[in-house]
């Protein structure tokens, strides 16, 4: 069974979403919680081993190629790659980080691993898409969302584990300190990872958080969106994010907005474009309009001979800026509107004007 088996995801799983299966995997068979249970403790083991080999970029690139080319293996915990009349090398990987990993683990007393495991760490950020009407984003709005947020366990203080009743030997290394992981002529050991060389265990899973070091709980934030807030902007909540592990900060959430359209303004960056219909003897004489802008009304002066497709400028009557700037500008775009030919007069009107102009000449001096 792959390593992406064991945590029932695809090759496609985001990062996220191989925590989010670990967590939950691990508090339903971890050996603390399960005591005696020989099975919970050997799925527990694989579990734990696909997500070290999954949240690591460097070792999941290295067990993918694994999979693509099973004939070769590659070092780390998901198998040691072929070397030395078929024994295991650690030499034969080209991932330098492998390489060091290695010489950490071996030649370092504390192992590579297992050295920084309970350093204070900041918890992830997280990014969340939130939905915003198209004035709401122009005016700045107060809204309330849901989150999972997330704060460290007071039991154990994020750390997941609690001081046990009595020590008992490491299951892992038979109370051994060390682990085999590349059996062969070199007979390396490396420092056991789950009791960190001791050789026995002196501590539980945390039953508050069932190990996992934080609690959850569904919580309602008030936000602010300001004014001016476009398709895809950020705003960011500091400290909102995961929680960290063993006393370290929280991450922070980020908010991306996506802006509903409107059915008559279209926002381009700052500015603001629509289109209003004219009628024949208001292009060719020019008039005085009123348009519909983002702040209600506004009067528009177009000259004689005004042409469908022709664009006016309002002047800060645009979104106001993110950056602190001056407001953009609208666009109004000018569309003529073919009058209606059923009323008798309107006929009438338009034939007389047919007659004072010549359709022919117009399209003769395209040709010129």
């Amino acid at each position: 069974m792959s390593h992406y088996e064991t945590l029932g995801l695809d090759r496609k799983a985001r990062l996220a979403d191989v925590k989010r299966a670990y967590k939950r995997l691990a508090r339903r068979h971890h050996p603390d919680l399960n005591p005696g249970d020989r099975r919970a403790e050997e799925h527990f083991k694989s579990i734990r081993e696909a997500y070290a080999v999954l949240s690591d970029p460097q070792r999941r690139r290295a067990y993918d190629r694994e999979l693509e080319s099973p004939g070769v293996l590659t070092p780390g915990p998901a198998g040691p790659a072929a070397g030395w009349d078929g024994e295991a090398s650690p030499f034969d990987s080209g991932d330098p980080g492998l390489f060091a990993s290695f010489f950490s683990e071996f030649f370092h007393p504390q192992g590579g691993e297992t050295r920084g495991r309970h350093a204070p760490r900041r918890g992830d950020d997280v990014t969340r898409t939130v939905g915003v009407g198209f004035f709401d984003a122009i005016r700045g709005v107060e809204t309330a969302i849901e989150i999972d947020a997330e704060t460290p366990c007071g039991q154990c203080h994020g750390s997941g584990r609690v001081p046990a009743a009595q020590r008992r030997p490491c299951p892992d290394c038979a109370g051994t300190g060390r682990i085999s992981r590349f059996p062969g002529p070199l007979r390396l050991t490396a420092v056991c990872p789950r009791c960190e060389g001791e050789g026995a265990m002196s501590w539980d899973g945390c039953g508050g958080c069932a190990g996992a070091g934080v609690l959850t709980r569904r919580e309602t934030v008030d936000v602010r969106l300001p004014a001016g807030v476009d398709d895809g902007s950020r705003i960011r909540l500091p400290g909102r994010g995961r929680a960290g592990r063993n006393g370290g900060p929280p991450g922070d959430l980020f908010l991306v907005t996506r802006v509903e359209p409107h059915p008559f303004f279209r926002r381009i960056g700052d500015n603001i474009h629509s289109t209003v219909p004219i009628t024949v003897s208001e292009a060719a004489l020019g008039a005085r309009l009123e348009v519909p802008t983002i702040d209600g009304r506004a009067s528009m002066r177009i000259p004689p001979g005004t042409e469908t497709g022709q664009r006016f400028r309002l002047r800060g009557k645009g979104a106001p800026s993110l950056r602190g700037t001056a407001r953009g500008d609208h666009y109004v775009e000018t569309r003529i509107a073919t009058p209606r030919t059923t009323a008798d007069r309107t006929r009438r009107l338009l034939e007389e004007l047919g007659g004072l102009e010549s359709g022919e000449e117009l399209r003769r001096d395209l040709l010129k």
